[in-house]
């Protein structure tokens, strides 16, 4: 099939593809954040949700329809606001289930895994700048000479979010090991979570402000 991405294309794509997954950014820094203040579980569940929300930022740069929203300007705002305001009901959400001062264990035991997950996917998702990340990152590595535009920009957003999983759940395992020598500590646990939620809160408004 002419439309198979090459291999010189797809290792080309994935270099730059793991180098800007590893820059520091909203999403890496709320998947760290969690981690630390929550554990692992929540760490990798969060950021699993994370990878699996570029499949709609895929969708939507393969069908075309993120340089429709990139030029509606109220469109744009629209989903900058939505996701901003996420952002900040999630930091609110930690503040207000802040463990108990010197509590080594979250407040929310019971918050499953499916929740985490769907946090997670929900917040990249409506992220207007990952769609625009899309639309100017992915037709970058399409041959146009071998067809199929959007079935290689597919392709380019799976590869894409595979990496971004193993690189999230990784950060989270690493930041769930770093919370819970940080949770032995007296007082540790309280400021855990009020600082993620902080970060939430500081991502959202910014996100929902900065031009």
């Amino acid at each position: 099939m002419d439309a198979l991405l090459t291999l010189p294309q797809l290792s080309a794509f994935l270099a730059a593809a793991v180098l800007i997954t590893l820059a520091p950014g909203p999403d890496n820094l709320m998947v760290l954040s969690l981690g630390i203040a929550r554990g692992r579980r929540a760490g990798i569940a969060f950021g699993l949700g994370c990878a699996l929300g570029c499949l709609s930022h895929t969708a939507l740069a393969a069908l075309g329809i993120s340089a429709l929203i990139a030029a509606s300007a109220g469109g744009f705002m629209a989903l900058k606001l939505a996701g901003g305001a996420y952002l900040v009901w999630l930091g609110i959400q930690a503040i207000r289930q802040a463990r108990p001062t010197g509590a080594s264990t979250p407040a929310l035991p019971n918050e499953s895994t499916t929740r985490l997950f769907t946090k997670g996917l929900i917040a990249n998702a409506i992220n207007p700048k990952v769609v625009l990340f899309f639309l100017a990152f992915l037709p970058q590595f399409v041959a146009t000479e071998h067809g199929g535009a959007a079935w290689q920009t597919a392709q380019l957003g799976l590869a894409f979010t595979l990496q971004a999983a193993l690189i999230f759940g990784t950060i989270g395992w690493f930041a769930g090991g770093i919370g819970r020598w940080l949770g032995r500590r007296p007082h540790t646990g309280t400021w855990l979570d009020r600082i993620a939620g902080a970060i939430f809160i500081l991502l959202g408004l910014r996100l929902m402000l900065v031009r």
